[in-house]
C-alpha cells in the first residue's frame, strides 16, 4: 500500500575541497565496511552520497592506458600535480577546484537497482541538472558519461563490489580546461572537454549546481530516495 512506502535513507556529506588521496582513503573505509557486511551477512551500513573538490590531480581507472597522460610521470611530478591508479572504470582524467566531483556508496541491493540502471541514472541526473540551466546534454554509445555535443562535461567511473558501489562522476561546472590538455580525456583522441562556465558564458556557484543535482537525483529516482542531515552547504 502506498501508505506503507518508507524512502530509502542515505547520509549526504559535503567534504569541501580536499586532497584526492584524502577522499579515496574515506571512502574505501566505508565501502570495504559495506562489502564485509554483506559477506557476513551483518546490517549494512548507511549508503552515503559524498560531494566534494580535489586540488589538481591525475586519476586512471583500471583499464586505463598511462599512455593517455601527455607528460611522463616524472615530468608530471615538477608540476605538483598529483597522479593515481586507481580501481574505478574508466581512464584517465582530471579533477580540480571548479569541479563537482560526487561519489556514490550505495548498496544497489537495497535500493534494488541494477549496476546498469544505475549509471544510466547518474547519467540521467546530470543531463536533468543541466537542462535546468538551459543546457541540452545527452549520452555518446560506448563512452559514459554526459556529452554536450562532442565535447564531455561529466565524467563517469564506478567501482563495486557485492553489489556495493564507489567512485562516481566528476560535472565541469568552472574546472580550469586547459588541465585536460595535458592528457587524452576518458582515452577519447577525437573528443573535447567542455563545462558549464564555458557554455553558459558566466560563472556558475558550485553550491548551487549541488543542490540542483540532488533535487535532480530525487525526481530521477521518483523520490525513492530520503537524505538525513543535509549540510548546511546544501541547505
Amino acid at each position: 500500500r502506498e501508505s506503507d512506502f518508507m524512502p530509502y535513507r542515505m547520509q549526504v556529506l559535503d567534504w569541501g575541497l580536499i586532497p584526492y588521496k584524502q577522499a579515496l582513503n574515506q571512502q574505501e573505509n566505508v565501502f570495504y565496511a559495506m562489502v564485509q557486511a554483506r559477506e557476513q551477512k551483518l546490517p549494512m551500513p548507511d549508503s552515503q552520497l559524498i560531494f566534494c573538490e580535489h586540488p589538481p590531480v591525475f586519476t586512471l581507472g583500471k583499464h586505463g592506458a598511462v599512455e593517455h597522460l601527455e607528460f611522463s610521470l616524472d615530468q608530471l611530478e615538477k608540476t605538483g600535480v598529483d597522479f593515481y591508479r586507481i580501481k574505478r572504470g574508466g581512464d584517465i582524467t582530471f579533477h580540480g577546484p571548479g569541479q563537482l566531483v560526487v561519489y556514490f556508496i550505495w548498496d544497489l541491493e537495497t535500493l534494488e537497482l541494477g549496476l546498469k540502471n544505475f549509471v544510466k541514472t547518474l547519467e540521467a541526473t546530470v543531463i536533468r541538472t543541466l537542462k535546468s540551466y538551459g543546457l541540452s546534454a545527452g549520452t555518446l554509445a560506448g563512452a559514459p558519461g554526459v556529452w554536450i555535443g562532442d565535447s564531455k562535461i561529466c565524467a563517469l567511473g564506478i567501482q563495486a563490489s557485492r553489489m556495493v558501489t564507489m567512485h562516481g562522476l566528476a560535472l565541469n561546472v568552472a574546472t580550469d580546461l586547459r588541465y585536460f590538455d595535458w592528457i587524452i580525456p576518458c582515452g577519447i583522441p577525437d573528443k573535447g572537454v567542455t563545462s558549464m562556465e564555458a557554455q553558459l558564458g558566466e560563472a556558475i556557484p558550485v553550491k548551487e549546481v549541488k543542490a540542483r543535482f540532488l533535487s535532480a537525483l530525487l525526481e530521477e529516482m521518483q523520490a525513492s530516495l530520503a537524505f538525513d542531515h543535509l549540510p548546511l552547504s546544501l541547505v
